[in-house]
C-alpha cells in the first residue's frame, strides 16, 4: 500500500515496485484517513507512507494502528530530521526524497527480512507513538468506513478484553486496543482512570456522589453515571483538587 499526497511520488513507487514479481500494489491513495482506511480493509503486508500528509501524517497512521497486525513500514520523507529520527527510533527503514533505485532496492530487501520477523511492524507502531505523542483526533471505525474524532469529543473508556469501547455523545466505537494503550494515545493529562477497566475525560465529570467503602458515583455531564472505585479515588480527586 502506497500513501502520499504527491501523485508523481506514488507513480514512481508504483513504477518500481512493479519491477519485483512478489510484490502487489493493493492501493495507492493520497491521504492519511485514507492510507488508514486502506490498511483496514487490505491488510497489505507493507506500506509506504508518507510522512507529511493531510488529515493524517504517516506518522499518525502508525501510531493509532495495532501492532500485532500492523504491516510492514517505510517511512517517506522529503524531510531530513524525520527520517534520521525514525531511523534511529527503529522503524523498519525510510526513503528520504528524492532517492534513487539503490536506495529503494536497499529498502525492499530490508522489507523481505522484517517480514519474517514475529511483530513485522510493532517498531514502526511504537516509533510513531513515541514520536506523536498525545493525539488530537481519535481513528475510530464507523460501520464500514473509519473516521476521526476529536479526541475532547471522548466522554469516557471502557476496557472489554483486548477492546476499548470509546463512548462519545453521538455514539459509541469499538476498537482493537488495551485501555493503557489508548489513555498513552489520547493523554493521561486528559483523562484519568477511575476503575480497573474505565477511564473518564476529566472535563465531562458533572459530580461525584459517595457510595460505601470509599466508592463513589462519578455523574458526567451527559447524565452517565459511573462508578469510581476507592483504589482510584485519591487520584480522582488530586486531579480536579478536592
Amino acid at each position: 500500500m502506497i500513501a502520499d499526497d504527491e501523485a508523481p511520488a506514488r507513480e514512481k513507487l508504483e513504477r518500481w515496485l512493479a519491477e519485483h514479481p512478489d510484490m502487489t500494489v493493493v492501493g495507492s491513495v493520497e491521504d492519511g484517513l485514507s492510507a488508514a482506511q486502506c490498511i483496514e480493509e487490505s491488510r497489505p503486508d507493507v506500506a509506504f507512507l508518507d510522512i507529511q500528509m493531510p488529515a493524517l501524517s504517516g506518522l499518525q497512521v502508525a501510531a493509532q494502528l495495532e501492532p500485532s497486525v500492523a504491516p510492514v513500514i517505510v517511512f517517506v520523507t522529503a524531510y531530513d530530521e524525520h527520517a534520521v529520527k525514525a531511523f534511529d527510533l527503529n522503524a523498519i527503514d525510510y526513503l528520504l526524497k528524492p532517492y534513487d533505485g539503490d536506495r529503494f532496492a536497499r529498502a525492499v530487501q530490508r522489507v523481505r527480512l522484517r517480514l519474517n520477523s514475529r511483530e513485522p511492524g510493532a517498531a514502526a507502531v511504537a516509533m510513531g507513538r513515541a514520536r506523536v505523542a498525545s493525539c488530537e483526533r481519535l481513528l475510530v471505525p464507523d460501520r464500514e468506513r473509519l473516521q476521526l474524532i476529536d479526541a475532547a469529543a471522548v466522554e469516557w473508556l471502557e476496557a472489554d478484553d483486548n477492546y476499548v469501547h470509546v463512548h462519545t455523545a453521538g455514539g459509541s466505537y469499538l476498537l482493537r486496543r488495551t485501555l493503557q494503550d489508548l489513555l498513552s494515545q489520547l493523554g493521561e493529562q486528559r483523562f484519568i482512570r477511575i476503575h480497573r477497566s474505565t477511564a473518564v475525560n476529566l472535563a465531562c465529570i458533572g459530580s461525584l456522589t459517595p457510595l460505601f467503602k470509599g466508592d463513589y458515583e462519578v455523574h458526567l455531564h451527559s447524565g452517565r453515571v459511573l462508578r469510581l472505585s476507592r483504589r482510584y479515588r485519591d487520584a480522582l480527586f488530586a486531579r480536579m483538587g478536592r
